[in-house]
């Protein structure tokens, strides 16, 4: 760790992006899942293109977001962002399908083998969550200079609020394909519901359901 780097934490908001983030938040999200086991199976880790072919999908995926108003979360220090998570709200129709133009960039950029797998692979993973109304944390990663802060529980602690603002939301579920992440959402009170084989790639649906306070 860098101490000139430190963030100091009574700085951080949590914040809501905007379309000018968008571009810092794809790359910090491609530094995060660049070696996750899942999008170098869906992209096609061994075949000449993966990182362009990755950088496109998330690029992609951000600005689906991002028109479709679903949550995206930045912990900002001053104008740094330090760390991003993206969710798709309960109830908002933005399901694994998607909008046809995101579908056409995704095929343009992507291939066709990423773009559907990709559809497939929320489908199936929303097929095997404990709920029928949640939020789900589609990405969520922390600038490599910022890691061991202490970030990824502040923003735990932002998604957290995010969903309880949304009554409906039953809790948040998450699909995670990497094993020492499994410690990191089990301190978020994420509970491991199964495991789940997408592809050739074998994961864990976790849940962190709502809690139900008692009447006052």
């Amino acid at each position: 760790m860098n101490a000139e780097l430190a963030p100091v934490r009574d700085n951080i908001k949590a914040i809501y992006l905007v379309a000018e983030d968008l571009k810092i938040a794809a790359s910090i999200l491609y530094q995060a899942y660049h070696d996750d086991p899942l999008f170098k199976d869906i992209f096609q880790y061994d075949r000449e293109g993966y990182e362009t072919r990755l950088r496109a999908a998330i690029r992609e995926e951000l600005n689906a977001f991002w028109l479709a108003q679903q949550p995206m979360i930045g912990l900002f220090e001053g104008e740094r962002l330090l760390a991003v998570a993206c969710l798709i709200a309960p109830e908002t129709g933005f399901g694994p399908q998607r909008f046809w133009h995101w579908r056409l960039k995704m095929l343009l950029t992507a291939g066709f083998l990423g773009t559907r797998q990709m559809v497939e692979k929320e489908q199936l993973i929303q097929q095997h969550m404990p709920a029928k109304t949640f939020h789900m944390l589609s990405f969520i990663g922390v600038h490599p200079d910022y890691q061991h802060y202490g970030l990824g529980h502040i923003l735990m602690g932002a998604i957290d609020s995010l969903m309880l603002e949304e009554p409906n939301s039953e809790g948040v579920g998450v699909f995670v394909t990497v094993d020492k992440c499994l410690a990191f959402f089990d301190d978020g009170k994420y509970k491991l519901i199964e495991k789940l084989t997408v592809g050739a790639i074998q994961g864990h649906i976790m849940f962190r359901e709502r809690e139900k306070h008692a009447a006052l």
